[in-house]
């Protein structure tokens, strides 16, 4: 698809065409869009600009959103950044022309167009977006693989183009979700991403689901991750218990529903452990591991373990998580936002038969159960701060430099403000 560019432009965007919906319906030859490309790679302060695109039209399977506000996540720091995966050269390289990126891989909006073949949703939908993409005919999945885990999965927004940073954007049409009614368009942006891939975590691992009154330890109680995880362990019935990184992280967690908090800076055992066969500094490691997991039943009220071990830091909490599990547990882990390379002591896992788990977003009917907890009012996406649409890349600044604020963002696109609710189209 040939793009339509003006150039990079860093004045502010004028607000009156890009909060304007045409006529229900009426798609136009270009939108504005906030752009990445080879060329910015870098800070992502510096890295989106606003440029003018020609609109995607969506083919078979697929629809065409009208973008009132989109979430903002970690994945498009990454792509900002250019590494660790360069995602241009990345889709260049399995046949892809465009030579930009638009990210956003959450969002609300209004259907404006349907391919052929779609029928769970039509034009003038109010939707939010989940972001997993998967070919409808891969093998895998025709044999009943899970589509997320299939060879062809994909996350929206990331590994593919026309993400949500833009005007409209283009998805498979079973990735539409019901806006919940009693969401503003920048709540409903802000949610679907994180708390569907903490539900998949949380409940699709079976037999290590959460049930009445399992203890679950959640590392970054107070994140968009963890924010989503700590009420859906309430909702069923289990005992979240927090890590954050300060008291005003661990208030903000007790108020979601945790029954306390640790404080990751009162322990320093943290990174990978000493080799074992030096006595002395195990020895050293392992206090602080015992140490981390008394806080634990300090905070139950139990000398109880958790079932459950909800990770995303990897690097530098894995052998902790793992250590503190209890017996027959389940390490459950989507992310590394401190690095990749963990040591596991098997002794641990193996002799007390405890399971370490990978998880990545979810499927379609993970999303659909998480987004039926957010219209029952069950969860709460936890918005905290909303960018206007000029603001994209200083809001994947403030969450590189971890300077975001506690639970989701979300950046105004089509909407007027955060507490609209309605829309009203052109004509």
């Amino acid at each position: 698809m040939t793009e339509v560019s003006t150039g990079p432009t860093r004045q502010r965007t004028d607000t009156n065409r890009l909060t304007s919906a045409p006529p229900l319906g009426e798609v136009p030859p270009t939108m504005l869009a906030q752009v990445i490309r080879p060329e910015r790679y870098g800070n992502p302060s510096q890295a989106f600009a606003v440029e003018e695109i020609r609109t995607p039209r969506p083919g078979p399977g697929e629809a065409l959103v009208y973008v009132m506000a989109a979430g903002v996540n970690y994945n498009n720091v990454w792509a900002a950044l250019g590494r660790p995966v360069d995602v241009i050269a990345a889709r260049q390289k399995a046949g892809a022309t465009e030579d930009f990126h638009i990210g956003g891989s959450d969002a609300s909006g209004v259907v404006y167009a349907v391919g052929e073949g779609v029928d769970n949703v039509r034009v003038g939908d109010q939707v939010v977006v989940h972001c997993g993409q998967w070919n409808a005919d891969d093998p895998y999945i025709s044999a009943g693989g899970d589509p997320i885990t299939a060879p062809s999965a994909r996350i929206w927004g990331y590994e593919t183009n026309w993400g949500s940073f833009a005007q409209y954007t283009l998805v498979q049409a079973h990735q539409l979700l019901p806006k919940p009614e009693h969401l503003s368009w920048a709540a409903a942006a802000a949610y679907v991403l994180v708390g569907a891939t903490a539900y998949r975590m949380l409940c699709s691992w079976e037999p290590h689901t959460v049930a009445e009154q399992d203890v679950v330890l959640i590392w970054g109680g107070s994140g968009g991750l963890g924010c989503q995880a700590i009420q859906i362990v309430k909702a069923r019935g289990g005992i979240p218990v927090a890590v954050a990184s300060g008291p005003e992280r661990g208030e903000f967690c007790v108020s979601l529903g945790a029954v306390g908090y640790i404080d990751r800076g009162d322990f320093h055992h943290w990174g990978l452990p000493p080799d074992w066969r030096d006595d002395d500094a195990y020895g050293e490691w392992a206090v602080g591991a015992r140490a981390f997991g008394k806080a634990i039943w300090d905070a139950v009220g139990a000398k109880r373990n958790p079932r459950i071990v909800f990770e995303h830091p990897g690097e530098a909490t894995i052998p902790t998580s793992i250590f503190v599990c209890d017996n027959a547990g389940m390490v459950v882990i989507c992310a590394g936002t401190t690095g990749y390379h963990a040591a596991v002591d098997l002794r641990y896992l193996w002799m007390r038969s405890k399971r370490l788990q990978g998880s990545h977003f979810a499927n379609d009917a993970d999303a659909a159960a998480l987004n039926a907890l957010v219209a029952s009012g069950t969860v709460d996406p936890c918005l905290r701060r909303t960018f206007e649409f000029d603001e994209v890349g200083t809001a994947h600044q403030l969450m590189n430099e971890n300077r975001h604020p506690m639970g989701n963002m979300a950046i105004l696109v089509g909407a007027r403000d955060q507490s609209q609710v309605d829309f009203q189209p052109a004509g």
